[in-house]
């Protein structure tokens, strides 16, 4: 893997600023031979309740487009771009045409359906956005692809000089991202439908895709850790909807999770949907979904323990 270096950027290269490790990788792909994107976020913040510090901050004020994803997933750097004024142009990937778009899921209805396939118009009206979207966007090859086609766009209209660069690597990265779609469909097709329980509600674009079965969360949401109840209540579904594996994540505590598997016959596992154990650079999402599929394969086959 080949990266320019920053110092590029010192020259008078674009200088692009990316909220996310997933997106920030997909931009370092189109970006090559031209200069790096910048990383807002370092592995130890969190996008729902980072505190930038100064220095980000500065970040922000130094580039020439700003990238991030929404509101939903990113409140405080919501909140940010909404009091400080910025001379960037400020791009949410929510924006991106042709993106399949999903409401977040609450659990009442999600207990009464396990496929997050049939959710009406996944095309709405842009200027129409609910505040209310799942943000993981970049979890669905699909809008992984589409953001690619917009970025590119927004690339060439602020540097027409490396025209031909940004379309050279977006020709490549939309090539890579279709042949490693169809590698991970053949990967993942033993395990589809397979009911399994995850930490927080943060995968259906991938689960859809895919046709993998989650049946309940952990936590209600990042924010929002569970109580008794809910405990008990995902135990119930565990031994009624027959879940053969819980997922914690790398940035969460998983002490609840080895109180919700006690007694019950379930592996555990763990998934990243952010990348955070990750190098950031061109091969970092194709790292991320990798690590995801080859997680739920390894956790949802062979022998339940007794």
């Amino acid at each position: 893997m080949v990266l320019c270096s920053l110092s590029g950027n010192a020259h008078g290269a674009l200088n692009v600023v990316v909220s996310l490790k997933p997106v920030h990788s997909l931009l370092a792909s189109l970006m090559q031979d031209v200069a790096e994107p910048r990383l807002l976020l370092d592995d130890s913040q969190s996008p729902h309740d980072v505190s930038l510090k100064p220095s980000q901050v500065r970040m922000l004020n130094q580039a020439d487009l700003i990238v991030w994803v929404g509101p939903t997933l990113e409140p405080a750097l919501s909140h940010l771009l909404q009091r400080q004024s910025f001379e960037a142009p400020i791009l949410s990937l929510l924006e991106t045409p042709d993106l399949n778009l999903l409401p977040i899921r609450n659990r009442h209805e999600w207990r009464s359906h396990g496929h997050p396939h049939d959710h009406g118009d996944s095309h709405p009206d842009q200027a129409e956005i609910p505040a209310m979207l799942d943000n993981h966007i970049w979890l669905s090859p699909d809008n992984a692809a589409a953001m690619v086609r917009h970025l590119t766009q927004r690339l060439i209209e602020l540097d027409d000089t490396h025209s031909e660069i940004f379309r050279k690597n977006s020709r490549n990265l939309l090539n890579r991202l279709h042949t490693f779609d169809d590698e991970l469909s053949s990967q993942l097709k033993p395990i589809a439908n397979t009911p399994y329980i995850v930490f927080h509600d943060a995968y259906q674009y991938f689960e859809a895709h895919y046709d993998m079965h989650t049946v309940g969360t952990v936590n209600i949401s990042p924010e929002q850790l569970s109580g008794a109840r809910h405990v008990h209540r995902l135990r119930q579904t565990i031994k009624e909807r027959g879940a053969r594996c819980i997922f914690t994540e790398p940035q969460f505590e998983p002490k609840l999770v080895h109180t919700l598997v006690e007694d019950l016959a379930v592996k555990t596992g763990e998934l990243d949907p952010l990348g955070k154990q990750l190098t950031p650079g061109p091969d970092c999402y194709f790292s991320l979904m990798r690590g995801l599929a080859d997680n739920l394969l390894d956790c949802l086959s062979g022998e339940i323990p007794k």
